[in-house]
């Protein structure tokens, strides 16, 4: 990434802030980040995620994304082998002062959440045109 304008809190042991509610795992997603001219966009595993389960928020310029995956229990259904157990997702990135946390946008799309976080305008490199005198 350019001049870390975005950096991970990378600790394999994810820590929850405040008391967990349940006994169920909180992961920590695997992540992309791809830079582009405009800014940078984050993509998240999240498997077994609806819309409605994934928090994102930006405070002090950490961007937070916390979800919570449904478990496939079902009347019908009976579990055979488990290799997926259904848990809790966090992850979080401190973003540097260049980028635009009010039109940061996110979508969740066959279980990857793709986060776009804008440069601000001033910040985006432009070209100069250069006159002959």
């Amino acid at each position: 990434m350019t001049n870390q304008v975005m950096t991970t809190h990378e600790n394999p042991a994810v820590q929850t802030l405040a008391e967990p509610a349940s006994n169920r795992p909180v992961w920590r997603p695997l992540a992309d980040i791809l830079e582009t001219r405009d800014g940078f966009t984050v993509m998240l595993e999240l498997p077994g995620v609806a819309a409605e389960d994934v928090e994102v928020s930006l405070e002090n310029r950490q961007l937070s994304i916390r979800a919570r995956a449904q478990g496939l229990e079902s009347d019908e259904l009976q579990l055979v082998h488990r290799e997926y157990l259904p848990g809790d997702y966090e992850r979080a990135f401190l973003l540097s002062d260049d980028l635009d946390g009010e039109r940061i946008e996110a979508e969740l799309k066959n279980g990857v959440l793709t986060v776009r976080v804008p440069r601000l305008a001033e910040a985006r490199p432009r070209s100069i045109k250069v006159k002959t005198a």
